[in-house]
């Protein structure tokens, strides 16, 4: 199972350096597990950039994945990971879902870097 941390998200509709590699847990979709949070991320930054229209297409796609929405348990899990690593809290969130599935996190935040079963790459200046 694979979750792709926002940042990898934009990284992949914007076409950048590091898409490709992005490309790869994106479009498994079966095995593609896609947190709430991950879509008011990127729907918030594209339609800041891009407009409603842009906005609702990208996270259209990001539907295609299993959709994990935030419930108490993952919440209160997102906390102690928060606390733990000093994650912020989307990032947290993002973490606890990837933990609660055993998921790999797909990411190029620097946040997660050395965090068990993280895939990290760091930006590439384009």
């Amino acid at each position: 199972m694979n979750v792709v941390d926002s940042s990898a998200w934009l990284s992949y509709f914007a076409s950048d350096k590091n898409s490709m590699v992005f490309a790869e847990p994106i479009e498994d979709l079966p095995a593609l597990l896609v947190p709430s949070i991950t879509i008011t991320e990127v729907f918030k930054n594209v339609l800041r950039q891009r407009g409603e229209e842009a906005a609702l297409i990208v996270t259209a796609h990001m539907k295609q994945g299993k959709v994990i929405p935030l419930d108490s348990e993952l919440a209160m899990d997102a906390a102690k990971f928060g606390v733990l690593h000093k994650l912020p809290l989307a990032d947290s969130i993002i973490f606890a879902t990837s933990q609660k599935h055993s998921a790999v996190l797909w990411t190029q935040d620097s946040d997660f870097k050395g965090l068990p079963n993280v895939r990290y790459l760091a930006r590439k200046k384009t």
